[in-house]
């Protein structure tokens, strides 16, 4: 059994033009890594490619010991059901539905109770009754992320997902993902233009010049 979440070798792709190349990147259990960089330079590209939504023009992806691209359809599903949780900076929420519906859909689907502790941690237990509509901005995203840890999944892929919100705000929603790294084993990849977010991560990556380099 490999000792990383996720392992990332010799990745390269692009669109028009090259975005990186052979990029090796490892995961470990407890782990969370940040991945910094201009905009445009492929951060967002590399997260979709290690979360099973683009295949790399070169390389492999070995998620949870699965060589991810090898897999048919109905396996990359079951990871994405089960296994991994994905945040992004808008929270796709779904607008008629109450905050605790909206979390309910994800524990459904992926087979798990909801945890109040995580609702009281990201100070959301008190608004599962109101409908998304009804909720600021930094509210839904809160429930959003509350949707993502609900499935209980072993690696968290997250894409700005403070962007949006004040710095406090910002400061609980990083304590409790990575308290939930921490609890659970857990492993976490960021990417972020924010370097104070950043800087609380274990390792931070910087896409530069088309290679990804750990930032020393």
């Amino acid at each position: 059994m490999s000792q990383y979440l996720l392992e990332a070798q010799n990745i390269s792709h692009g669109f028009d033009t090259l975005l990186f190349h052979d990029v090796n990147f490892f995961l470990k259990p407890s782990q969370s890594a940040a991945i910094i960089g201009r905009s445009g330079c492929g951060k967002s590209t590399l997260l979709h490619i290690f979360s099973t939504f683009i295949k790399p023009d070169k390389g492999t992806v070995t998620l949870l010991g699965k060589d991810l691209y090898s897999l048919d359809d109905s396996d990359i599903e079951a990871i994405r059901r089960y296994d991994i949780g994905i945040i992004f900076q808008f929270h796709y929420l779904f607008k008629g539905m109450t905050a605790l519906e909206n979390i309910e859909v994800a524990s459904m689907l992926s087979e798990e109770h909801i945890d109040d502790a995580i609702l009281e941690k990201l100070e959301i237990k008190e608004l599962m009754k109101q409908k998304i509509g009804e909720l600021s901005g930094g509210q839904q995203q809160r429930v959003s992320i509350a949707r993502v840890l609900s499935k209980n999944p072993s690696i968290i892929f997250a894409d700005e997902p403070t962007g949006n919100l004040d710095k406090e705000t910002a400061a609980l929603v990083m304590d409790v993902l990575l308290g939930y790294v921490k609890e659970t084993g857990a492993g976490m990849l960021l990417v972020t233009h924010d370097e104070t977010m950043e800087a609380r991560c274990d390792v931070t990556y910087k896409i530069e010049d088309t290679i990804l380099k750990e930032k020393r």
